[in-house]
């Protein structure tokens, strides 16, 4: 194998082409149910069949690593070998794993370390057919802004080496484990409904013992992980469970599918020689002697997305300390005064300089009202961000005990319900003065008919301080200013 392990089945199991792989992949993030917590899952089991049918189910588990995984700087990635008999656990001789969108490099300490143990080998064949770890690598481009992997092709190994493995592989809160693995094969609808059913509950209960042969293809690697995670106190929560024959195929053999995350707990979170500080939200403050650094990697990001179609690789271990703590954020932008995107997030679950340059990029080329945005439309084209307050429940009884608790001109305002969600900053004061219109407003953007329930329907408040505007075609990168351009 080359130094750069290139697609073995891109065209196949996933889009070829860059744009349409990377386009396909956040449609599915987008549609996915998001069970983020404050801090990123230690590990996540997921399928590894073609997109149209199993990657539905693999977004279940990426999108809580999406909205959490700022911390997140190693993979380490197992699956079953399809290809090649492999007595134990094969890792590759490339430096690097290539997909559409581009290089992953590998953490070749980590692979030095574990060669050390017999039940490892050097196998570079075992690899350049492999699709179970190649399916997995556009959902974690997708979801970590920067990452090295630890790729591992499973094949004969114990259960007891798998777990010795991983052990030495564990690491802290910059290690995410994942397993990807389909469940029962080519069984009736039925039967694997049945037998995917008793799998799930052994993955839940964290029952290595009782999944069987026919239960899942990457069994061995499960129940592994499944030991070490019972000692390490691990929590599993499934995040979907289906078969192809839910996602378009025949039901007469059907592959199943499952998603899990397993969470830890709270003791193992603090990542270490991290101060106090650094660990809780902070206050929009801390933030101000930063303004111009957001602003101008807001910018950047979406600067290099018009020049290379994704978005740029954050480094976060040289962003100042504020700029690692956790806070929510709105980037919207403007073109000539009129709005032109507007996207952010109301829970602060990862670092501001993330939230800010991946809302600049949705912004950008994802709000769903506008056309993704075109080179010729930066002139003219302002952009701004807001960090917003922890939001505040507001209870009520009905829509006129609700009206009379809205500070006007000061409150943000979020309603939402089991199906829908709206978001208003308090920047839209100054286009919707009344209080009722406000309200009226924020409901047909959420598509909530007729008056709020107390009963069904929820509704918080939130502050948010702009850090100002910054002009797109008036900033260029200091290389470029340099040299005069």
């Amino acid at each position: 194998m080359s130094a750069v392990r290139p697609p073995a089945v891109a065209g196949y199991f996933y889009p070829a082409e860059a744009d349409e792989l990377t386009s396909e992949v956040r449609h599915y993030l987008r549609e996915a149910v998001s069970s983020a917590r404050e801090h990123p899952p230690k590990a996540i089991i997921v399928p590894h069949a073609g997109y149209m049918y199993s990657a539905k189910v693999a977004a279940a588990a990426y999108a809580p690593v999406m909205a959490t995984g700022g911390s997140i700087r190693r993979v380490v990635l197992l699956g079953p070998g399809h290809r090649m008999a492999v007595p134990g656990i094969a890792v590759p001789n490339a430096t690097a794993f290539n997909t559409p969108i581009g290089d992953i490099p590998v953490d070749q300490a980590a692979l030095q370390d574990i060669l050390a143990l017999p039940q490892v080998e050097l196998r570079d064949d075992a690899h350049r057919d492999e699709h179970s770890l190649e399916v997995q690598l556009p959902f974690l481009q997708a979801v970590l802004p920067a990452f090295e992997l630890v790729p591992l092709v499973v094949g004969g190994a114990t259960p007891e080496e798998v777990a010795e493995v991983l052990d030495r592989l564990w690491g802290g809160p910059e290690t995410l484990i994942v397993l990807s693995s389909d469940l029962s094969h080519y069984k009736d609808y039925g039967t694997a409904q049945a037998l995917d059913g008793q799998t799930a509950t052994a993955i839940e209960t964290l029952d290595a013992a009782a999944i069987g042969q026919e239960q899942a293809c990457g069994r061995l690697l499960i129940a592994g992980f499944l030991a070490l995670a019972k000692r390490h106190g691990l929590t599993a929560e499934r995040l979907d469970l289906c078969n192809s024959g839910d996602t378009g195929g025949p039901k007469d053999r059907v592959v199943g599918y499952g998603s899990w995350a397993f969470w830890p707990p709270a003791a193992a979170l603090k990542t270490p020689n991290t101060s106090d500080t650094a660990e809780r939200r902070a206050d929009w403050n801390i933030f101000k002697p930063h303004a111009k650094a957001l602003l101008r990697a807001a910018a950047a990001s979406i600067r290099y997305a018009l020049q290379n179609g994704k978005q740029p690789v954050t480094d976060l271990l040289t962003a100042p300390e504020p700029l690692r703590m956790k806070a929510a954020s709105f980037v919207t932008l403007h073109r000539n005064n009129r709005l032109r995107g507007c996207i952010g997030t109301v829970e602060a679950t990862r670092p501001i300089l993330l939230d800010v340059v991946d809302n600049a990029f949705r912004a950008a080329f994802e709000d769903p009202r506008f056309a993704p945005l075109q080179r010729d439309e930066v002139r003219g084209m302002s952009l701004s961000i807001s960090v917003l307050s922890t939001p505040v429940e507001i209870e009520f009884t009905d829509e006129a005990d609700l009206l009379g608790k809205i500070r006007r001109h000061s409150d943000g305002l979020i309603i939402r319900n089991e199906m829908h969600r709206g978001v208003f900053l308090p920047q839209v004061w100054k286009d919707l003065d009344d209080p009722a219109d406000f309200l009226a407003r924020l409901k047909g953007k959420a598509e909530i008919e007729g008056p709020l329930d107390p009963n069904r329907d929820r509704t918080f408040s939130f502050s948010a301080n702009s850090f100002g505007t910054v002009v797109l075609d008036a900033w260029r990168p200091r290389a470029n200013r340099d040299r005069g351009n």
